[in-house]
C-alpha cells in the first residue's frame, strides 16, 4: 500500500475514533443533564425502590465514576450495559436484533436509490432540455422536497388501506416494500441530480470533445469517461446516505411498525433509557465516521488525480 494513502487512512482512523469519543462524553452527560429519571414513570415508586434501583443499576455513583466506567466497559468488552426499561436484556442484544431488520431494510434501500438514482441522472444529462429531462427533475424535485413521513404516510395509505395491494405492519411477510421505497425515494431524488449536475459538467471538458473529435464510440465516451468521473459527488453522498439508512429511519420505521433499531431509539428516549439511547447513538456515529472514510478512500480508487491531504 501507498505510504501516503496510509499514512491518511491512519489519520482518518484517528480523528474517526476521537469523534466517537466526543460523541458518547456529550450524548452522556446531555442525558443525564435532563430533570428526572429513568425510574420517574414507575407507578407508585417509592423512594427505597427507586432508591434501589438506582443502586442497581450504578446510578447513584458519582457522574464521573459512572463515565469512565462506561467508557471502560465499551472499550474492554463492547459492552453498553443493562436496558433499564427492558428488564433482564442486554443493550447490545436489542441493538443486534434490531440491526438484522435495519440492515436489511437499509442495504436494500441505499442499493434501490444508488442504482435508479445514477440511471435516471444520467438519462436525464444525455437528453437534456428533451421532455425524458423534466419529467425526470420535476418528480425528483417533488421528491426532495417531501418529507419522508409524509411520503410514508402516503403511500401507507394509497397501498395500505386503500387498494390493499401491501400490508401495513413491517414485521409481517412483504411488509419491508413499502418502507423500502419510502427510505429509498428521497436518496434516489438527490442522487439522480448529482449525477445529473456531475455528469453534464464533465460532458463539456476538453478531453470529452477531444475524445468525440477522435471517433471514440458513444457509449465509451458514457460509460468509459463521462459516467466515472461523474460519480464522485455521488459516492461523496452515497457513504453517509448508506449509515444514515442502515441505522433505520426513526420515524418510517414508527409508521410502518419495523421492528428495527429506530423504533428501538425512539423507545429509548421516550422511556428515558440511558444505556439504550447511548448505545443507539454510539451504533449511528460509528457507522457515519466509518462510511465517511471509506467514501473518501474510494475517491482515490475512482479518480487517482485526487490528491489525499
Amino acid at each position: 500500500m501507498n505510504s501516503k494513502l496510509l499514512f491518511y487512512i491512519l489519520k482518518r482512523v484517528f480523528l474517526a475514533i476521537l469523534t466517537v469519543w466526543v460523541v458518547i462524553t456529550v450524548t452522556f452527560f446531555v442525558m443525564h443533564a435532563v430533570p428526572g429519571g429513568p425510574f420517574m414513570s414507575e407507578k407508585a415508586i417509592s423512594a427505597s425502590a427507586q432508591a434501589a434501583l438506582e443502586a442497581k443499576y450504578g446510578l447513584d455513583k458519582p457522574l464521573l465514576e459512572q463515565y469512565f466506567t462506561y467508557l471502560k466497559d465499551i472499550i474492554t468488552k463492547f459492552d453498553f450495559g443493562p436496558s433499564l426499561k427492558q428488564r433482564g436484556r442486554m443493550v447490545i442484544d436489542i441493538i443486534g436484533d434490531g440491526m438484522k431488520t435495519s440492515a436489511k431494510l437499509g442495504i436494500i434501500a441505499a442499493a434501490l436509490a444508488g442504482i435508479s438514482g445514477i440511471v435516471l441522472g444520467s438519462v436525464a444529462a444525455l437528453r437534456r432540455n428533451k421532455l425524458i429531462d423534466k419529467v425526470i427533475m420535476v418528480i425528483t424535485t417533488a421528491f426532495v422536497s417531501m418529507p419522508s413521513f409524509i411520503m410514508g404516510s402516503l403511500l401507507l395509505v394509497l397501498f395500505a388501506i386503500t387498494w390493499a395491494i401491501l400490508p401495513a405492519n413491517g414485521a409481517t411477510s412483504g411488509g419491508l416494500i413499502l418502507p423500502i421505497v419510502t427510505l429509498s425515494l428521497y436518496p434516489m431524488a438527490y442522487i439522480t441530480r448529482l449525477t445529473r449536475s456531475s455528469m453534464l459538467d464533465v460532458l463539456g471538458q476538453d478531453y470529452i470533445r477531444t475524445a468525440k473529435a477522435k471517433g471514440v464510440s458513444g457509449p465509451k465516451i458514457i460509460f468509459g469517461h463521462a459516467l466515472k468521473n461523474s460519480l464522485i459527488p455521488v459516492i461523496t453522498y452515497f457513504g453517509p446516505m448508506l449509515a444514515y439508512i442502515v441505522t433505520g429511519s426513526l420515524v418510517v420505521e414508527r409508521i410502518f411498525a419495523v421492528p428495527g433499531i429506530g423504533r428501538a431509539f425512539v423507545s429509548s428516549i421516550t422511556n428515558r433509557d440511558y444505556p439504550m439511547v447511548m448505545g443507539t447513538t454510539i451504533v449511528l456515529a460509528v457507522l457515519i465516521v466509518v462510511m465517511n472514510l471509506i467514501s473518501d478512500i474510494l475517491y482515490k480508487v475512482v479518480d487517482p488525480r485526487i490528491n489525499l491531504e
